[in-house]
């Protein structure tokens, strides 16, 4: 599995919420001053994997403790 991926599911859900408006903030600032630019474009890639990383472990840790709940409320 990705580095990456283990690095983000090690991390608590507050945290990862507040890393991925820190994220969405800078990918803000890079198309504002213009991502086109050389390594500027690089980076806006590796902005978008993370968040999208990110927002996949958010999503299943929701539907998780969804479900958890739903097997809660049939007994």
């Amino acid at each position: 599995m990705n580095k990456a991926i283990e690095d983000i599911r090690g991390q608590d859900s507050a945290d990862l919420k507040i890393k991925l408006g820190e994220l969405r903030k800078e990918q803000f600032e890079l198309r504002f001053r213009g991502a086109g630019e050389g390594s500027n474009a690089g980076r806006a890639r590796n902005l978008r994997r993370m968040i999208a990383r990110i927002m996949t472990i958010l999503g299943d840790r929701d539907r998780q403790a969804a479900a958890a709940a739903a097997a809660g409320d049939k007994n």
